[in-house]
Parts: C-alpha cells; sequence; structure tokens
C-alpha cells in the first residue's frame, strides 16, 4: 500500500464502525450523521475521564494517556486511550495498548481491529513490535487480552482498504435489519426495518408484474 498523505487520514474509530456495520460507518463518515444515546454519553464520559488521568508511572510500567496515533501505510488517524510501556529486560519498553469501552465483550472482532489498528501505528510510529494489547469493558469491569496474530493484523488492514473504499466512493450502503441495530444510536437515522421493509414489497411487486414466483 502506497503511503498516505497526511491530509487524507482516515480515523481509527472508523474501523470499528466498518466491522460492526458498513451502513454505520457511512453514516457517521460519509453523511457526518450523529445521535447521542445514553450508551454513547455513558462511552464518551468513559473515555474523557481516561484521558483526564494524566501519565504515570506504577511497578516498572508506564502509563499514557490519551496517545495521539498515525500511520502513513495504512492511512489511519486517531487515539489511543491507554497505552503501557512495560519493561523489557534489556532495559527498553514495549507498547501495550488498551482500549476503553463501555459496555461488554462483542461476537465480533470490531473492538479488536480497532484495538489492533492502534498497535499498528503504534509499531510503525516507534519502530518496535507489539504482540498484543487489551479492551476494557466497563459493564464487566474487566480486560480481555488480545493476541495480534496475523489473521487479525490481515483483518485490520482489510477493514482499513474497505473503509478507504467506502468513503472515497461517497455512497451508504443500504440497510439490513440485524439484532445488533437495536443498540445502535443511529437506528432512528438508519431505519433498517421500515427501509428494509418497503424494499422487500417493492420487489414482491416486481416479481408480480413480471409473472415470477
Amino acid at each position: 500500500m502506497t503511503d498516505q498523505n497526511i491530509d487524507d487520514l482516515i480515523m481509527i474509530s472508523a474501523l470499528q464502525h466498518y466491522a460492526f456495520c458498513p451502513r454505520q460507518c457511512a453514516l457517521i463518515h460519509v453523511e457526518q450523521t450523529w445521535e447521542e444515546s445514553g450508551r454513547t454519553v455513558e462511552g464518551r464520559i468513559l473515555h474523557e475521564k481516561v484521558h483526564e488521568e494524566g501519565s504515570e508511572m506504577r511497578a516498572g510500567v508506564r502509563v499514557g494517556r490519551g496517545v495521539s496515533l498515525r500511520s502513513l501505510r495504512l492511512g489511519l488517524i486517531g487515539k489511543a486511550d491507554v497505552v503501557e510501556f512495560h519493561r523489557r529486560e534489556d532495559g527498553t519498553w514495549r507498547p501495550f495498548p488498551v482500549e476503553y469501552k463501555r459496555g461488554k465483550p462483542k461476537p465480533d472482532h470490531c473492538d479488536k481491529i480497532q484495538l489492533c489498528a492502534q498497535a499498528l501505528c503504534l509499531e510503525e510510529m516507534l519502530h518496535t513490535d507489539i504482540p498484543a494489547g487489551a479492551l476494557f469493558y466497563g459493564q464487566t469491569r474487566r480486560r480481555l487480552d488480545v493476541v495480534f496474530d496475523n489473521n487479525l493484523r490481515r483483518e485490520t488492514e482489510e477493514a482499513a482498504r474497505q473503509v478507504r473504499e467506502l468513503l472515497n466512493s461517497g455512497k451508504t450502503p443500504k440497510p439490513v435489519y440485524a439484532k445488533r441495530c437495536d443498540n445502535c444510536s443511529l437506528i432512528a437515522d438508519c431505519l433498517p426495518k421500515a427501509i428494509q421493509k418497503r424494499r422487500s414489497v417493492k420487489n414482491y411487486l416486481q416479481r408480480m408484474m413480471t409473472g415470477e414466483s
């Protein structure tokens, strides 16, 4: 992949949005649509609290908060909630990104992709290897360790490519209703059930007119 111009960098969070739902990603990053809900407010407050706590040193671990990230290779920009720097035996420091989430672990990889993207940015910026990081979920109050294996790295880089294609197209995908839609703050703007129902009726009428069963 050719290095991207700094003005064309994509927010790392867009990868999480895309992995969760391509239409959600387009609504936010193409149509600039955003709606606050109780969940998004709680999430924003959680992130702000983490960033405000400042840097610290504890038990041989340096903790940086609100760390700015960038990858010209992948064309990404954003911030890590927390980056822990663990001292290696040779005296150097290994970064360990930690992303804070309001809820609980999801069945898909959308949060892991966001975290892996942060690690890929740090690897490029610091010229080091980062084998793992963690997701902290506010609802369970537990950290979930994430290994950045080759499969997750490929999935993350592919997500970056797909998000760039989506943004360059300027087109918003059609809605496909799923259970996860009920927890999306954009459901009132997306209208997945209503639009999908109208599309189904239209297709039915077209089949009737053409004599298809």
